[in-house]
């Protein structure tokens, strides 16, 4: 697929996942549909194929899922630089392609989170913050809760899975009640796993 931008349309592009990044609650694949609607549809600068096969290869991938809209942007500026039988003259065109769509769905969001957090903690003795800080730690308690249930519940009934019910409580009274590193938790989570004794 061959296209041609000109750098209003690269502004536009960059300005599209400055919009995006502040909306994108859920994460950034939550945004997917408009993403779609704008590239696909709007603007004809992706195909089907390269949107759907983008987001496959971001979530196959190690690392954040955010890689999907990086590969959003390789592929607009390959397409912008000729397509695939351009060969590395394209490159140049798909790293602005990167550049255009990671700077723009990472800066707001970055941006708004460092200022929260920063504001929080000059703020922290405020009676509103510290009552906010309060009434979320009982949410995330929660949300980690109900995450251990879900993933202990896949696993079949309690008496094929006694061993995954016993380690998700283990773990969140260790969680709980010590300062033992998450990591370490995993790692032995992993481990028993691997000898098979969960």
């Amino acid at each position: 697929m061959i296209i041609t931008l000109h750098a209003v349309d690269w502004l536009a592009l960059l300005g599209h996942f400055l919009s995006l990044s502040l909306l994108a609650v859920g994460g950034a694949i939550t945004t997917a549909p408009d993403m779609h609607r704008y590239l696909v549809t709007q603007q004809h600068w992706l195909s089907d194929a390269q949107f759907n096969s983008s987001i496959a290869l971001a979530q196959a991938a190690p690392g954040p899922n955010v890689l999907f809209i990086a590969l959003f942007g390789w592929n607009v500026g390959i397409n912008a630089g000729g397509g695939l039988a351009a060969g590395y003259h394209a490159w140049p065109y798909a790293a602005l392609g990167v550049m255009c769509a990671m700077i723009g769905i990472l800066v707001p969001s970055t941006t708004l989170t460092f200022a929260a957090a920063r504001w929080g903690h000059q703020n922290r003795e405020l009676r509103p913050v510290r009552a906010f800080k309060q009434g979320m730690a009982p949410i995330v308690i929660a949300l980690l809760i109900a995450t251990g249930w879900i993933l202990s519940a896949n696993q079949g009934t309690f008496a094929n899975s006694w061993p995954l019910w016993l380690l998700t409580i283990v773990t969140a009274l260790l969680v709980w009640r010590t300062r033992i590193h998450m990591l370490w938790l995993l790692a032995a989570g992993g481990v028993l796993g691997w000898f098979g004794w969960i």
